[in-house]
């Protein structure tokens, strides 16, 4: 496969276990992990991809800038960024002491407020770095927001975080006293 095939096959994947399980017809447990064979076999059958093997499937996650998915014991799942109706569970984890937020103007009235909520997704979404945070938040605004998080005094207080990736952190909601704007 060329690395456009691999970028492709990523995002289709991501779709299939983040979004859409029903239309491939997968079968996620509460963590969010389905067999790599009943995958393998869903990407079969729409045609697009009539050859696929498991080791593509290692090879994609090893050429993807962003981790966004793992395979163990038979199984893969997406790391984050479900908006299933059912939750998939995570396990806590003590986050770094402080991590990002990037958003458009529009929402910084709404987090003042009521704080960090996941909208549509399963989990808010944080950053641990600055440039990963402005890249997000360059998504849907030229110039983004940038919120710091005082995760350390959140977990603290018992605000819970699970861990996404090496870059990205989780969270149920972060209500806006542990918010602080950093750049507009």
């Amino acid at each position: 496969m060329k690395d456009k095939e691999y970028e492709q096959l990523s995002k289709e994947i991501s779709y299939a276990l983040r979004h859409a399980p029903w239309e491939y017809e997968l079968e996620l447990d509460e963590e969010g992990w389905v067999p790599v064979v009943q995958l393998l076999a869903a990407l079969q059958e729409t045609g697009r991809w009539p050859n696929i093997s498991q080791e593509d499937i290692v090879q994609m996650m090893a050429r993807a800038e962003k981790k966004r998915h793992e395979m163990r014991g038979g199984k893969i799942r997406a790391f984050y960024g479900h908006s299933l109706p059912g939750k998939i569970k995570k396990a806590e984890q003590c986050p770094p002491p402080v991590l990002y937020h990037g958003t458009t103007h529009k929402a910084v009235q709404s987090i003042l407020s009521t704080g960090l909520v996941p909208g549509a997704r399963q989990y808010v979404h944080l950053s641990c770095d600055i440039a990963t945070a402005l890249e997000v938040g360059k998504r849907r605004d030229a110039a983004p927001v940038l919120f710091q998080v005082d995760a350390k005094r959140a977990w603290a207080d018992g605000i819970k975080f699970y861990l996404g990736n090496e870059k990205v952190w989780l969270a149920d909601a972060v209500p806006a006293q542990y918010l602080m704007e950093i750049s507009r």
